[in-house]
């Protein structure tokens, strides 16, 4: 038996139009669902690193919240950039950015700035925006 491997016009067509349908309902960094989750971690890491000691404010509280910005900021600044290789290293830069926010919750917890039960929501919700960083990384690569 012979395998026709020709590719079906149709479906390329099909392929072809998905593609523009994505490019087209990804307008911006903004309509990323990986950017807007950032986003709402940035705001609770915020609302969180509130409750840390004053002493912190300059060292641990610093480091969380610079980290956790980067994440959203580094996915907005590698969308506008021409090439996708770009984009790429900033999503790059985004997912350490998760690994170091993850260090410093780990951290934090040690030092009981973190009830356990809020470190682990907070490094749950981490790892769901790294492991979108990750497939959107994938999918940059393939295209």
């Amino acid at each position: 038996m012979v395998n026709n491997l020709q590719p079906n016009k149709t479906h390329l067509s099909q392929i072809t139009n998905n593609q523009s349908l994505i490019k087209k309902m990804v307008k911006t960094h903004k309509d990323l669902d990986v950017w807007k989750q950032s986003i709402d971690f940035v705001t609770e890491i915020y609302r969180i690193t509130e409750g840390f000691p004053k002493s912190e404010l300059y060292g641990l509280t610093s480091q969380i919240r610079r980290a956790a910005i980067s994440i959203p900021s580094n996915i907005a600044e590698g969308a506008t950039r021409n090439h996708k290789t770009e984009f790429r290293l900033f999503l790059f830069v985004s997912l350490s950015s998760a690994a170091e926010i993850e260090t410093q919750l780990i951290i934090s917890g040690k030092l009981n700035y973190l009830e356990p039960k809020v470190q682990e929501d907070l490094i749950q919700i981490l790892n769901s925006i790294s492991r979108m960083l990750q497939g959107l990384i994938k999918s940059i690569s393939t295209k």
